[in-house]
C-alpha cells in the first residue's frame, strides 16, 4: 500500500513538471471561484487565489514543520507548516490538503479545516502571494519519508520552543506560517 502511494505521488508530480501551464483557482473576496489561472502569472500579477495549509501535531503537543527544498518558486529552506498548495480546477480543499500531504511528507491522516483567511506577502524574487487560505489541523504519530524534491529536513517542536524561536529566528519562517501561528495561538 505504501509503495502503491510513493508511485502514484511520483505520476502525479511527473504530471504537474510536464504541464508548464498549471492553472490554478481565482477567487474573490468571499473565496468565490472566478476564474483560473497559470500559477506562476498568478504569482507574478498579485492575483487572489485559494491556497491550503496543513498543520500536524503529535500526541505530544508537538508541531510537525517541514524546511521547504532550495528549488521552491520562493521561501526555500525557510521552515513552515506540514504542507501547503494550491487546490487544482475541480479539486475540494480537503483533496488538495490530502494530496499535498502525501506529495511532500508521504503519509496521510485525518483532516478539519479549523479556520480560513486572507493574506498577502510580497519575496525578493518579486513574487507575491494574495491568497485565501484555508487551514486544515489533524494529529499524526505515524512513520516520517520526506519527498526530497520538495522537503529538505522535518523536526517536531513543542508550542512554547516554536513561540520563542519565532521571535529570535522570525526571518527563518515563512510568512503565511506566522500568520497561521498567529491565529491558531488565538483560537486557544
Amino acid at each position: 500500500m505504501k509503495n502503491l502511494m510513493k508511485y502514484q505521488i511520483l505520476f502525479w508530480n511527473f504530471c504537474r513538471v510536464m504541464s508548464d501551464k498549471l492553472e490554478i483557482v481565482l477567487v474573490d473576496e468571499n473565496d468565490q471561484e472566478i476564474w483560473l489561472w497559470e500559477k506562476m502569472d498568478v504569482h507574478k500579477k498579485w492575483l487572489l487565489h485559494r491556497a491550503i495549509s496543513v498543520l500536524i501535531l503529535n500526541s505530544k503537543w508537538e508541531m510537525l514543520l517541514q524546511q521547504r527544498a532550495l528549488n521552491k518558486y520562493h521561501c526555500g529552506w525557510m521552515w513552515s507548516n506540514a504542507t501547503c498548495t494550491h487546490p487544482f480546477p475541480g479539486e475540494s480543499n480537503i483533496d488538495a490538503a490530502h494530496r499535498r500531504l502525501q506529495e511532500e511528507m508521504w503519509f496521510d491522516t485525518e483532516l478539519k479545516e479549523i479556520f480560513e483567511f486572507h493574506y498577502t506577502a510580497h519575496f525578493d524574487n518579486w513574487l507575491t502571494e494574495n491568497e485565501y487560505d484555508h487551514v486544515f489541523l489533524w494529529y499524526y504519530d505515524g512513520e516520517m519519508n520526506l519527498n526530497p524534491d520538495e522537503v529538505v529536513d522535518y523536526k517536531w517542536i513543542s508550542i512554547e520552543e516554536l513561540k520563542k524561536d519565532i521571535v529570535e529566528n522570525s526571518e527563518s519562517y515563512t510568512q503565511w506560517f506566522k500568520i497561521i501561528l498567529e491565529k491558531y495561538f488565538q483560537m486557544k
